[in-house]
């Protein structure tokens, strides 16, 4: 199944039969990646008097309660509200489903402190030759360990922005950012959330319609190219939502 679409600067036919789902599926238990060491999600039968929410338990139906922590659970998609003091939602500010986006491999380079980090120099190289239709990118880590979707990684200070590289891609116009680690900042910076404000340039000129998704992950089989993308989250009206993000090819 082909369909076309049309930019304001571009043509291009999409193939909706080949979805690329670049989520993390969510599931009970440990088996999913874990940030910051939050509570692994928790899938329950809801339970009233005599009714039981399972079948399996001799219940009519199965109806779970579903306990989660979008930011350390798996994929997620969140807005400038992560770091204001008001309620800005993710449901308020993600209104376009749908965007060009780039992906990109880079291999984070070792600081002098021994981070890895994503420097402004892997940004401009990133972005430097892509047309102003593509509004998203995602960016895969190598190496691409398949470890990515069950990873705890609480204490192993994984790789992360530095505050230029995030400030290269809110200048060039990067509305929506899809990374496969926890954070765009160090997974201890003191509170700084560097990163996160540069990309959203906060608090001075605050980019609102501007989305970062996190804990992604792409099979090596995807290869680097631009793809359509499409968002997809629960209505949540809270900083960030467990997300499904689909890449489409295009022609």
């Amino acid at each position: 199944m082909f369909a076309d679409i049309r930019t304001e600067h571009n043509s291009f036919r999409v193939n909706l039969a080949k979805p690329i789902d670049i989520s993390i599926p969510l599931r009970h238990g440990a088996e999913n990646p874990n940030a910051f060491g939050v509570q692994d999600p928790d899938f329950t039968p809801f339970r009233a008097g005599g009714f039981v929410g399972s079948v399996s338990e001799g219940g009519a139906c199965n109806c779970e309660n579903i306990l989660l922590n979008p930011h350390g659970n798996g994929t997620h998609t969140e807005c400038v509200g992560h770091i204001t003091k008001e309620r800005v939602t993710i449901n308020g500010q993600l209104k376009n489903f749908f965007v060009i986006a780039a992906l990109v491999s880079i291999q984070p380079e070792t600081a002098r402190n021994g981070d890895l980090v994503i420097q402004e120099h892997h940004i401009r190289a990133a972005v430097k030759n892509l047309h102003t239709d593509v509004l998203g990118l995602i960016i895969r880590t190598v190496p691409n360990a398949v470890s990515k979707a069950t990873m705890r990684y609480a204490g192993t200070n994984p790789p992360y922005l530095s505050e230029a590289a995030a400030t290269a891609l809110a200048v060039s116009g990067i509305q929506h950012l899809l990374v496969d680690f926890p954070s765009l900042d160090r997974e201890d910076d003191g509170g700084k959330m560097l990163a996160h404000r540069a990309f959203w340039d906060f608090p001075h000129n605050t980019r609102l319609h501007a989305t970062v998704t996190e804990m992604v992950f792409v099979p090596d089989s995807v290869k680097d190219d631009v793809y359509l993308l499409n968002m997809q989250i629960p209505s949540f009206e809270s900083d960030a939502a467990p997300s499904k993000p689909v890449l489409y090819e295009m022609e």
